[in-house]
C-alpha cells in the first residue's frame, strides 16, 4: 500500500447521500479490495494510502480558506458574493478546489466531515487518530465525523484501538453489508461473510460509534432473492445498527455483475420481485431499534422509512400499496419514481404528477411488457 507525496488538495469520487453537506477529506485513494462485482466505482484504479503530511496539508488548506470566508461574512453579518467570487478567482487553479470545498461546507453549516475513500479504517490507528485530532483542533464546532469501512478491516482492529479512534472523534461508520447471505456474498465477491459482518457491526457499536449498514435489495437476483431477504434480516437483527440504509441494485455497464447478466449468468429481479423481497425483509426484522432509510433515487419506495419497531407496519403497508396496484398503475409509478416525480405510492393521488408520468410513458412507449428494461436503463444513470 503505497503512500504518495503531496500533489495538492484531493477529493474522491463518492460519498453517502447522507453526507451531502459534509466536508470531504481524502485519507485513502480508491478501494483496497475492489473486487465486488456490483460496484463499478474504482475498477481499474490502484489503491494507495495518502501520507499523514498530505492529509494534514489538505485540512490546513480548508482551514485557511474557511477562515477567510468566515471573516468576510462576519464583516457585515452577511455574505458578499462579489467578494467571495473575487477571492476564488485570485487563487491558483490548484487552490480553487480547496476553496470550493471550504465554501460548500460553510454554506452547509459546517457540522459534519466525511473521510474518503472506500475504507479509511485501513490506516494505522495511530495515523488515523492523528488526523482526527488535527480535524478537531482546526474545526472544534464539528458534530459528526464519519467514514466508510469494510467489515473485514474492522474485524481485525483491536477493540482498544477502535475505542481510541472513536474517542478521537470518528463517531459514525458506514458499512456495506449488502447482504447477510453467505451465498450472495460469495457470488458478488464481497470479501466478507455473515459472521464477519455481525462481528464488525457489533465492534463498532461496542466502541461507541453510530453504525449505518447498507442492504442492497435485488443483489441475490431471482435465484437467491428469498435467501437474501431472510439472511440479511437475520444478520441485522443480531447487529441492531443505528441505521439500515436501502440501496437497490443497479447494473451499470462497467460492473462485472452487469457482464454476468448480459451473458445470462445472473437474472436480475424486476421491480415487482424486489418489492416482494423488500416486504419479506421488513417483516423479518425483529427485536431491533434501527432507523430504516431509503435515501436514494435507485430505491423504488422512498417512503419506506422509519424507526423499528414502531413504524414497521407503516413501512410494510407502503410496499403493499405498490404491490396492490393494477399492472398499468405500477408502470406509471415505476417511471414516475425514477423521474423523481414520486416518493411513494401515496403520490399517485396527485393528478398533475400522474399526468406527467403517463405522458412520459406514452412518449417513450413504456408498457407492462417493457417497463423493466426501461427502468434498468434509467437506473444506470444514477450510479
Amino acid at each position: 500500500m503505497k503512500q504518495d507525496e503531496y500533489t495538492g488538495f484531493e477529493q474522491g469520487p463518492i460519498r453517502p447521500p447522507s453526507e451531502s453537506r459534509s466536508l470531504l477529506i481524502r485519507l485513502t485513494r480508491n478501494c483496497p479490495w475492489n473486487r465486488c462485482t456490483f460496484c463499478p466505482v474504482y475498477k481499474g484504479k490502484r489503491f494507495s494510502l495518502r501520507s499523514g503530511d498530505s492529509i494534514i496539508k489538505d485540512i490546513d488548506a480548508i482551514h485557511f480558506h474557511l477562515t477567510a470566508i468566515v471573516e468576510e461574512a462576519e464583516k457585515n453579518n452577511s455574505v458578499d458574493m462579489e467578494k467571495i467570487n473575487a477571492m476564488f478567482h485570485n487563487l491558483d487553479s490548484g487552490d480553487r478546489v480547496a476553496f470550493n470545498s471550504a465554501w460548500h461546507w460553510f454554506s452547509s453549516g459546517m457540522e459534519s466531515i466525511f473521510l474518503q475513500d472506500a475504507n479509511s479504517l485501513i490506516m494505522k490507528p495511530d495515523d488515523l487518530v492523528a488526523v482526527l485530532d488535527h480535524l478537531k483542533a482546526c474545526f472544534p464546532m464539528v458534530k459528526r465525523i464519519t467514514s466508510y469501512a469494510r467489515s473485514h478491516t474492522i474485524a481485525r482492529i483491536k477493540p482498544h484501538d477502535l475505542a481510541r479512534i472513536a474517542g478521537a472523534g470518528l463517531n459514525r461508520i458506514h458499512i456495506g453489508l449488502e447482504s447477510g447471505s453467505d451465498k450472495v456474498l460469495e457470488m458478488v465477491k464481497k470479501g466478507a461473510t455473515q459472521a464477519m459482518h455481525i462481528k464488525a457491526g457489533r465492534m463498532v457499536k461496542d466502541a461507541g460509534m453510530e453504525l449505518s449498514e447498507y442492504m442492497m435489495p435485488g443483489l441475490g437476483g431471482v435465484e437467491l432473492s428469498r435467501e437474501h431477504a431472510l439472511e440479511s434480516a437475520h444478520a441485522l437483527n443480531l447487529i441492531n445498527p443505528d441505521f439500515i440504509r436501502l440501496r437497490t441494485l443497479a447494473l451499470p455497464g462497467k460492473s462485472p455483475l452487469a457482464e454476468a447478466h448480459d451473458q445470462g449468468e445472473f437474472e436480475r429481479c424486476t421491480d415487482l420481485m424486489i418489492a416482494r423481497e423488500l416486504k419479506l425483509f421488513l417483516e423479518s426484522l425483529d427485536g431491533i431499534t434501527s432507523f430504516i432509510k431509503s435515501d436514494h433515487i435507485l430505491n423504488l419506495l422512498e417512503t419506506v422509512e422509519g424507526r423499528m419497531p414502531h413504524d414497521k407496519a407503516r413501512m410494510v403497508a407502503a410496499v403493499d400499496s405498490f404491490l396492490d396496484m393494477a399492472p398499468g398503475q405500477r408502470v406509471v409509478y415505476q417511471v414516475g419514481r425514477r423521474m423523481g416525480l414520486f416518493r411513494g405510492p401515496a403520490d399517485m393521488s396527485d393528478p398533475r404528477l400522474v399526468g406527467q408520468a403517463e405522458e412520459a410513458c406514452r412518449l417513450h412507449g413504456v408498457t407492462v411488457d417493457n417497463v423493466d428494461t426501461v427502468i434498468d436503463g434509467l437506473m444506470k444513470r444514477f450510479v
